[in-house]
Protein backbone atom coordinates (compact mmCIF):
# COMPACT_ATOMS: atom_id res chain seq x y z
CA UNK A 1 0.00 0.00 0.00
CA UNK A 2 1.47 3.26 -1.08
CA UNK A 3 1.93 6.60 1.65
CA UNK A 4 3.19 9.72 1.27
CA UNK A 5 5.62 11.79 3.37
CA UNK A 6 5.13 15.69 3.07
CA UNK A 7 7.64 18.00 4.34
CA UNK A 8 6.84 22.22 5.30
CA UNK A 9 9.50 22.89 2.78
CA UNK A 10 6.92 21.35 -0.21
CA UNK A 11 9.05 18.24 -0.72
CA UNK A 12 6.83 15.01 -1.40
CA UNK A 13 8.29 11.64 -0.98
CA UNK A 14 6.22 8.78 -1.98
CA UNK A 15 6.60 4.99 -0.46
CA UNK A 16 4.85 2.17 0.86
CA UNK A 17 3.17 2.16 4.20
CA UNK A 18 4.16 0.33 7.52
CA UNK A 19 2.56 -0.12 10.82
CA UNK A 20 -0.84 1.97 11.53
CA UNK A 21 -3.39 2.54 8.86
CA UNK A 22 -3.95 6.43 8.64
CA UNK A 23 -2.36 9.91 8.95
CA UNK A 24 0.37 11.65 11.49
CA UNK A 25 2.12 14.73 11.84
CA UNK A 26 5.16 16.07 13.76
CA UNK A 27 8.40 17.25 13.59
CA UNK A 28 10.50 15.26 11.90
CA UNK A 29 14.21 14.25 12.88
CA UNK A 30 16.77 11.76 11.87
CA UNK A 31 18.81 9.68 14.33
CA UNK A 32 21.89 7.92 13.63
CA UNK A 33 21.75 4.96 15.50
CA UNK A 34 22.39 2.02 13.71
CA UNK A 35 20.13 0.26 16.08
CA UNK A 36 18.01 0.63 18.62
CA UNK A 37 14.67 1.35 17.32
CA UNK A 38 12.76 -0.35 20.05
CA UNK A 39 14.44 2.11 22.45
CA UNK A 40 13.75 5.07 20.22
CA UNK A 41 10.77 4.56 19.37
CA UNK A 42 9.59 4.17 23.28
CA UNK A 43 11.74 6.82 24.33
CA UNK A 44 9.18 10.15 25.72
CA UNK A 45 11.37 12.23 24.45
CA UNK A 46 10.27 12.02 21.09
CA UNK A 47 6.55 12.83 22.01
CA UNK A 48 5.57 15.44 19.29
CA UNK A 49 8.22 14.15 16.17
CA UNK A 50 8.30 11.90 13.81
CA UNK A 51 11.49 9.49 13.47
CA UNK A 52 12.93 9.03 10.67
CA UNK A 53 16.10 6.84 11.17
CA UNK A 54 19.36 7.01 8.86
CA UNK A 55 20.57 3.51 9.35
CA UNK A 56 18.87 1.55 5.93
CA UNK A 57 17.59 -1.33 7.20
CA UNK A 58 15.75 -1.61 10.52
CA UNK A 59 13.79 -4.10 12.31
CA UNK A 60 16.07 -6.97 11.50
CA UNK A 61 16.01 -8.43 15.38
CA UNK A 62 12.37 -7.81 16.10
CA UNK A 63 10.67 -6.58 19.31
CA UNK A 64 11.16 -7.61 22.98
CA UNK A 65 9.14 -6.57 26.19
CA UNK A 66 12.44 -6.44 27.83
CA UNK A 67 13.91 -3.22 25.70
CA UNK A 68 11.44 -0.76 25.68
CA UNK A 69 11.65 2.53 27.46
CA UNK A 70 8.24 3.14 28.58
CA UNK A 71 4.98 1.76 28.06
CA UNK A 72 3.94 2.77 24.56
CA UNK A 73 5.64 4.65 21.95
CA UNK A 74 5.78 8.48 22.08
CA UNK A 75 7.05 9.21 18.94
CA UNK A 76 4.24 10.32 16.46
CA UNK A 77 5.66 8.32 13.21
CA UNK A 78 8.65 6.59 12.00
CA UNK A 79 10.75 6.59 8.83
CA UNK A 80 12.63 4.18 7.01
CA UNK A 81 14.56 3.14 4.06
CA UNK A 82 13.87 -0.82 4.90
CA UNK A 83 11.57 -2.45 6.86
CA UNK A 84 13.43 -6.00 7.31
CA UNK A 85 10.60 -9.34 6.55
CA UNK A 86 12.55 -11.08 8.81
CA UNK A 87 13.40 -10.79 12.62
CA UNK A 88 15.92 -13.08 13.96
CA UNK A 89 16.74 -13.40 17.66
CA UNK A 90 16.58 -15.36 20.05
CA UNK A 91 14.20 -12.45 22.41
CA UNK A 92 12.32 -11.87 19.87
CA UNK A 93 8.67 -11.39 20.75
CA UNK A 94 6.92 -9.55 17.48
CA UNK A 95 7.65 -7.67 14.46
CA UNK A 96 8.13 -3.94 13.75
CA UNK A 97 5.37 -3.42 11.47
CA UNK A 98 3.18 -5.58 14.13
CA UNK A 99 4.35 -3.88 16.98
CA UNK A 100 3.58 -0.24 15.32
CA UNK A 101 0.24 -0.99 14.51
CA UNK A 102 -0.11 -2.63 18.15
CA UNK A 103 0.84 1.13 19.10
CA UNK A 104 -1.18 2.31 16.07
CA UNK A 105 2.18 4.56 14.98
CA UNK A 106 1.89 5.54 11.16
CA UNK A 107 5.36 4.47 9.42
CA UNK A 108 6.60 5.09 5.64
CA UNK A 109 8.95 3.10 4.16
CA UNK A 110 11.06 2.50 0.90
CA UNK A 111 11.75 6.37 0.36
CA UNK A 112 15.22 8.08 -0.13
CA UNK A 113 16.16 8.81 3.77
CA UNK A 114 19.26 10.30 2.88
CA UNK A 115 17.45 12.71 0.78
CA UNK A 116 15.69 13.71 3.69
CA UNK A 117 18.02 13.67 5.93
CA UNK A 118 20.27 16.24 3.69
CA UNK A 119 16.85 18.39 3.64
CA UNK A 120 16.99 18.63 7.32
CA UNK A 121 20.61 19.16 7.95
CA UNK A 122 19.89 22.05 5.06
CA UNK A 123 16.95 23.60 6.62
CA UNK A 124 16.75 22.55 10.23
CA UNK A 125 14.00 20.38 11.48
CA UNK A 126 11.11 20.12 9.31
CA UNK A 127 7.61 20.06 10.54
CA UNK A 128 5.71 17.07 8.59
CA UNK A 129 2.80 14.56 7.76
CA UNK A 130 3.06 10.62 6.63
CA UNK A 131 -0.51 9.99 5.60
CA UNK A 132 -1.35 6.18 3.67
CA UNK A 133 -3.81 8.49 1.72
CA UNK A 134 -3.30 10.68 -1.16
CA UNK A 135 -5.07 13.62 0.38
CA UNK A 136 -2.47 16.15 -0.22
CA UNK A 137 -4.50 19.35 0.62
CA UNK A 138 -5.70 17.91 4.24
CA UNK A 139 -1.90 16.99 5.04
CA UNK A 140 -0.85 20.26 3.89
CA UNK A 141 -3.27 22.01 6.33
CA UNK A 142 -1.88 19.60 9.47
CA UNK A 143 1.59 21.41 8.44
CA UNK A 144 0.07 24.79 8.61
CA UNK A 145 -1.57 24.30 12.24
CA UNK A 146 1.26 22.19 14.23
CA UNK A 147 3.74 23.53 15.65
CA UNK A 148 6.03 22.23 19.27
CA UNK A 149 7.82 25.13 19.79
CA UNK A 150 6.94 26.70 23.03
CA UNK A 151 4.32 23.95 24.32
CA UNK A 152 4.57 21.92 26.83
CA UNK A 153 4.68 18.16 26.07
CA UNK A 154 5.41 16.82 29.69
CA UNK A 155 2.03 16.51 30.36
CA UNK A 156 1.27 13.89 27.75
CA UNK A 157 4.27 11.64 29.06
CA UNK A 158 4.88 12.08 33.08
CA UNK A 159 3.17 9.83 35.64
CA UNK A 160 -0.04 10.69 37.13
CA UNK A 161 1.06 9.53 40.40
CA UNK A 162 4.60 8.69 42.54
CA UNK A 163 5.69 5.25 42.48
CA UNK A 164 8.58 3.44 43.36
CA UNK A 165 11.14 1.92 40.92
CA UNK A 166 12.80 -1.34 41.86
CA UNK A 167 13.89 -2.99 38.21
CA UNK A 168 17.83 -3.62 37.61
CA UNK A 169 19.98 -3.51 34.44
CA UNK A 170 19.23 -6.02 32.69
CA UNK A 171 22.15 -8.79 32.50
CA UNK A 172 22.80 -12.27 30.58
CA UNK A 173 22.78 -14.98 32.93
CA UNK A 174 26.82 -15.45 31.60
CA UNK A 175 27.10 -11.41 33.17
CA UNK A 176 26.36 -12.94 36.33
CA UNK A 177 29.79 -11.55 38.20
CA UNK A 178 29.38 -8.10 36.65
CA UNK A 179 26.32 -7.17 38.72
CA UNK A 180 27.13 -4.48 41.22
CA UNK A 181 26.38 -4.48 44.86
CA UNK A 182 25.90 -0.86 46.28
CA UNK A 183 25.17 -0.12 49.86
CA UNK A 184 24.07 3.75 49.90
CA UNK A 185 20.52 3.20 49.83
CA UNK A 186 20.01 6.94 49.58
CA UNK A 187 16.56 8.04 48.62
CA UNK A 188 16.61 9.97 44.98
CA UNK A 189 13.27 11.75 44.03
CA UNK A 190 12.94 11.75 40.34
CA UNK A 191 11.06 14.46 38.68
CA UNK A 192 9.36 12.49 35.82
CA UNK A 193 9.79 15.20 32.38
CA UNK A 194 9.31 11.50 30.17
CA UNK A 195 11.78 9.55 32.23
CA UNK A 196 13.59 6.12 30.63
CA UNK A 197 13.03 3.51 32.09
CA UNK A 198 16.98 2.50 31.86
CA UNK A 199 18.14 5.81 33.76
CA UNK A 200 15.80 4.37 36.69
CA UNK A 201 17.53 0.96 36.44
CA UNK A 202 20.59 2.79 36.42
CA UNK A 203 20.24 5.13 39.67
CA UNK A 204 19.17 1.66 41.36
CA UNK A 205 22.20 0.21 40.20
CA UNK A 206 24.13 3.08 41.53
CA UNK A 207 22.78 2.19 44.91
CA UNK A 208 19.55 4.73 45.22
CA UNK A 209 16.34 4.03 46.64
CA UNK A 210 14.14 5.56 43.59
CA UNK A 211 10.98 7.67 44.05
CA UNK A 212 9.33 8.73 40.95
CA UNK A 213 7.36 11.64 40.94
CA UNK A 214 5.17 14.28 38.82
CA UNK A 215 6.43 16.88 36.57
CA UNK A 216 3.90 19.12 38.35
CA UNK A 217 4.93 18.47 42.55
CA UNK A 218 5.86 21.45 44.52
CA UNK A 219 8.75 21.32 46.48
CA UNK A 220 6.69 20.21 49.29
CA UNK A 221 5.25 17.11 47.78
CA UNK A 222 9.23 16.77 47.11
CA UNK A 223 10.54 17.58 50.31
CA UNK A 224 7.61 14.99 51.45
CA UNK A 225 9.84 11.91 50.99
CA UNK A 226 12.75 12.38 52.72
CA UNK A 227 15.17 12.53 49.80
CA UNK A 228 18.46 12.71 49.70
CA UNK A 229 19.30 13.36 45.92
CA UNK A 230 17.42 15.03 43.40
CA UNK A 231 16.96 13.65 39.81
CA UNK A 232 15.72 15.77 37.01
CA UNK A 233 14.58 13.31 33.86
CA UNK A 234 14.66 13.79 30.16
CA UNK A 235 11.71 15.09 28.55
CA UNK A 236 10.18 15.85 24.96
CA UNK A 237 10.10 19.34 23.15
CA UNK A 238 10.77 22.88 24.54
CA UNK A 239 11.85 23.13 28.27
CA UNK A 240 10.37 26.59 27.51
CA UNK A 241 7.36 25.42 27.35
CA UNK A 242 7.33 24.47 31.67
CA UNK A 243 5.25 27.06 33.38
CA UNK A 244 7.71 29.49 35.56
CA UNK A 245 5.06 28.54 39.01
CA UNK A 246 6.60 24.81 38.54
CA UNK A 247 10.56 26.51 37.67
CA UNK A 248 10.51 28.27 40.91
CA UNK A 249 9.15 25.05 43.06
CA UNK A 250 12.33 22.99 41.27
CA UNK A 251 14.62 25.62 41.95
CA UNK A 252 13.96 25.05 45.63
CA UNK A 253 14.58 21.98 45.71
CA UNK A 254 17.69 21.77 43.43
CA UNK A 255 18.91 24.29 46.24
CA UNK A 256 18.12 21.93 49.18
CA UNK A 257 19.45 18.60 47.41
CA UNK A 258 22.31 17.31 45.68
CA UNK A 259 20.94 17.37 42.11
CA UNK A 260 21.64 15.61 39.18
CA UNK A 261 19.92 16.60 35.59
CA UNK A 262 19.71 14.82 32.02
CA UNK A 263 18.59 16.09 28.73
CA UNK A 264 15.51 18.05 29.22
CA UNK A 265 16.47 18.28 32.93
CA UNK A 266 19.77 19.96 32.15
CA UNK A 267 18.02 22.30 30.29
CA UNK A 268 15.12 22.75 32.87
CA UNK A 269 18.36 23.53 35.17
CA UNK A 270 19.37 26.19 33.12
CA UNK A 271 15.80 27.88 33.78
CA UNK A 272 15.84 27.75 36.83
CA UNK A 273 19.14 29.93 37.10
CA UNK A 274 18.23 32.18 34.01
CA UNK A 275 20.53 30.19 31.56
CA UNK A 276 19.60 31.12 28.02
CA UNK A 277 17.70 27.91 26.16
CA UNK A 278 17.92 28.04 23.04
CA UNK A 279 16.45 25.43 19.96
CA UNK A 280 19.12 24.19 17.50
CA UNK A 281 18.80 24.25 13.72
CA UNK A 282 18.15 20.29 13.46
CA UNK A 283 19.52 19.15 16.81
CA UNK A 284 20.88 16.29 17.99
CA UNK A 285 19.69 12.08 17.56
CA UNK A 286 22.08 9.41 17.31
CA UNK A 287 24.49 7.34 19.38
CA UNK A 288 27.66 8.40 17.74
CA UNK A 289 27.77 11.97 19.14
CA UNK A 290 31.59 12.37 20.96
CA UNK A 291 31.61 14.22 24.01
CA UNK A 292 34.97 15.75 25.76
CA UNK A 293 34.71 15.60 29.23
CA UNK A 294 36.99 19.13 30.21
CA UNK A 295 37.85 18.34 33.64
CA UNK A 296 39.17 14.52 32.81
CA UNK A 297 40.35 15.62 29.04
CA UNK A 298 38.82 11.91 28.58
CA UNK A 299 36.19 11.39 25.35
CA UNK A 300 32.99 9.57 25.00
CA UNK A 301 30.68 8.36 22.70
CA UNK A 302 27.41 9.40 23.09
CA UNK A 303 23.53 8.75 22.71
CA UNK A 304 21.46 11.89 22.71
CA UNK A 305 18.43 12.93 21.78
CA UNK A 306 17.37 17.10 21.96
CA UNK A 307 16.73 19.77 19.92
CA UNK A 308 17.48 22.54 22.28
CA UNK A 309 21.02 23.52 24.22
CA UNK A 310 21.60 25.78 27.26
CA UNK A 311 24.14 28.78 26.01
CA UNK A 312 27.45 28.47 27.16
CA UNK A 313 28.06 32.27 27.99
CA UNK A 314 25.20 32.43 30.03
CA UNK A 315 25.40 29.71 32.02
CA UNK A 316 29.13 31.17 33.12
CA UNK A 317 27.09 34.40 34.50
CA UNK A 318 24.81 32.45 36.50
CA UNK A 319 27.35 30.92 38.20
CA UNK A 320 28.05 27.38 36.56
CA UNK A 321 30.79 25.95 35.06
CA UNK A 322 30.82 24.27 31.73
CA UNK A 323 31.82 20.57 32.43
CA UNK A 324 31.52 18.77 28.67
CA UNK A 325 31.17 19.96 25.36
CA UNK A 326 30.17 18.25 22.14
CA UNK A 327 33.47 17.97 19.61
CA UNK A 328 31.29 17.72 16.21
CA UNK A 329 29.20 21.66 16.87
CA UNK A 330 31.31 22.63 20.26
CA UNK A 331 27.60 23.16 22.14
CA UNK A 332 27.27 22.67 25.86
CA UNK A 333 27.30 18.69 27.12
CA UNK A 334 27.25 19.50 30.86
CA UNK A 335 27.45 21.94 33.06
CA UNK A 336 28.37 22.28 37.52
CA UNK A 337 27.43 25.24 39.72
CA UNK A 338 30.66 26.44 41.72
CA UNK A 339 28.68 26.55 45.15
CA UNK A 340 25.60 24.22 45.15
CA UNK A 341 26.30 20.04 45.01
CA UNK A 342 24.47 20.41 41.40
CA UNK A 343 25.32 18.73 38.01
CA UNK A 344 23.71 17.61 34.60
CA UNK A 345 24.76 16.27 31.58
CA UNK A 346 23.02 17.36 27.43
CA UNK A 347 23.80 13.44 26.65
CA UNK A 348 22.59 10.08 27.75
CA UNK A 349 24.74 8.39 29.97
CA UNK A 350 22.14 5.25 30.58
CA UNK A 351 22.80 4.58 26.87
CA UNK A 352 19.65 2.69 25.46
CA UNK A 353 20.20 2.82 23.03
CA UNK A 354 23.92 3.96 22.24
CA UNK A 355 27.35 3.53 24.02
CA UNK A 356 28.19 2.50 27.85
CA UNK A 357 31.08 5.13 27.76
CA UNK A 358 29.33 7.98 29.99
CA UNK A 359 28.14 5.72 32.68
CA UNK A 360 31.00 6.45 35.07
CA UNK A 361 28.43 10.45 35.71
CA UNK A 362 25.53 8.17 37.89
CA UNK A 363 28.73 6.78 40.18
CA UNK A 364 30.17 10.10 39.66
CA UNK A 365 26.16 11.33 41.02
CA UNK A 366 26.27 9.38 43.92
CA UNK A 367 29.37 10.09 45.37
CA UNK A 368 28.45 13.32 45.38
CA UNK A 369 25.31 12.45 47.17
CA UNK A 370 27.44 10.16 49.67
CA UNK A 371 29.99 13.47 50.72
CA UNK A 372 27.16 15.75 50.76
Amino acid sequence: MKAYLLLESGDLFEGKKIGYNGTCVGEVVFNTSMSGYQEILTDPSYKGQIIAMTYPEIGNYGINSLDEESSEIFAEGFVVKESSQIASNFRKEKGLDEYLKLHKVVGIEDIDTRKLTKLIRENGSLIGVISSGDNLEEMKDMIKDYSIVGKDLVKYVTTDDSYKFEEELFRFDFEEDKKEHKSLYKTVVVIDFGVKKNILRHLNSAGFKTVVVPAYSTFDDIRSYNPDALFLSNGPGDPRGIEDKWIEEYRKAIERYPTFGICFGHQIIGRCFNIKVYKMKFGHHGANHPVKDLESGNISVTAQNHNYAVDEESLKDRGFMPTHINLNDKTIEGMRHRKLHLMSVQHHPEASPGPHDAGYLFKKFASMVEKN
